[in-house]
């Protein structure tokens, strides 16, 4: 596992918000005043000195629970405020949208241009305030300082534990799913032809050489697919008839409907098995967070407005369930299959009963890891 694989994840997974969040403040008609100044204090948070300087020591990457509850933190940092169901649906959101651009990279060293498209993006948001700007300027330097001279061996980690983190994530949208990058099942169609990275050779070659270093030998093998040498140096895929750079806005004010995700059945156990990962105890991890708590909490107290205004940037449940009542073709598109259980009363106590002797009992390293985000989020208040 690369230890510098958080600073990317969350100064990316950051840029994806601000993103959603400009899309759909702007499709909400939220004031022109109220929107610069949520990309202000949430920026300005998130790329403050004292908390980047520390987010970007070699640390161990976080859950996905974990990330969740520092980034809805980021979130809250403004005078906005997100519903839980809306919060949900916007990690997942954000979480998929990096995860294809990290799937587009032709090569792990290309992550850094995701990174720092975002930022780029970013500095836009914020160009009217010349203070957030340069906290914005400072790391994007301090990436640059860090992760330049990295070998090449150390990126490939760095993208192995980038996969590690998405595998169990296959949450669908409506975006990918209209263009044809994601697959019904919530997998992403990936292209297996096309120009190969830069100082890459075409694959379908073996060669052999002796002990002296000479070639002796060579033969070759089907690739798959149709692969040619590359074009020049850049950050581009192709993906059919489209160009998508990558870790540019794909979020338009024309297109507020394809901001969803949608639940399907086989997400359940995807979903389960990053349960279990998240429960696994990390106190050095809980540490570092409560630092990072502070930190966020201080510059939030700086100045907080006491009024502030809630947004859905989602439908919920209940409108969801009437959109499918009127609209059942995507619904026997995806073989989407409604089941009711019911739960017999006499279970229901019994379970309860034992639940309750649980609670009774002594903290284990489960209740640890399952309260950290409570931790966190009850130390920021306090602050």
């Amino acid at each position: 596992m690369s230890v510098r694989t958080l600073p990317l994840v969350f100064i990316n997974l950051g840029g994806e918000m601000l993103y959603i969040l400009d899309q759909r403040l702007q499709a909400l008609n939220t004031s022109e005043d109220n929107s610069e100044k949520v990309m202000n204090d949430i920026v300005g948070t998130m790329f403050s000195k004292d908390f980047m300087d520390e987010l970007i020591k070699p640390q161990q990457l976080y859950s996905h629970r974990t990330l969740k509850t520092v980034l809805t933190r980021l979130a809250h940092a403004s005078i906005m405020r997100l519903n839980p169901a809306s919060m949900d649906r916007l990690y997942e959101l954000m979480v998929m949208a990096f995860k294809y651009q990290v799937f587009l990279c032709p090569r792990p060293k290309d992550l850094l241009l995701i990174t720092y498209n975002h930022i780029d993006t970013i500095r836009e948001y914020v160009k009217h305030t010349p203070v957030v700007v340069n906290q914005v300027d400072e790391t994007h330097r301090k990436i640059i300082e860090v992760y330049s001279s990295l070998p090449e061996g150390e990126f490939q980690l760095l993208r192995q534990t980038l996969l590690i983190f998405f595998q169990d994530m296959h949450v669908r949208v409506s975006l990918f799913l209209k263009n044809q990058i994601q697959n019904p099942n919530g997998r992403f169609a990936l292209s297996t032809s096309g120009p190969v990275p830069h100082g890459i050779d075409v694959p379908g070659l073996i060669r052999m050489f002796d002990r002296k270093g000479r070639e002796v030998r060579r033969c070759e093998f089907p690739t798959g697919g149709s692969y040619s040498s590359p074009v020049r140096e850049g950050c581009f895929e192709l993906h059919g008839d489209r160009v998508i750079r990558l870790g540019m806005n794909m979020y338009t004010i024309n297109h507020p409907e394809e901001t969803h995700t949608s639940k399907a059945p086989s997400l359940l156990m995807s979903k389960q098995l990053a349960t279990k990962t998240d429960d696994t105890p990390n106190l050095l991890a809980k540490e570092e967070l409560n630092l990072l708590a502070r930190l966020m909490g201080s510059m939030k107290a700086e100045n907080m407005p006491e009024t502030g205004f809630w947004i859905n940037l989602f439908t919920t449940d209940q409108e969801e369930e009437e959109e499918a009542a009127s609209d059942g073709a995507e619904e026997s598109l995806f073989g989407v299959i409604n089941i009711q259980a019911m739960q017999d009363e006499q279970v229901a106590t019994e379970l309860a009963r034992i639940a309750g002797q649980f609670a009774e009992g002594e903290e284990t390293p489960g209740n640890l890891s399952s309260s950290k985000g409570d931790d966190l989020l009850a130390m920021m208040d306090d602050l």
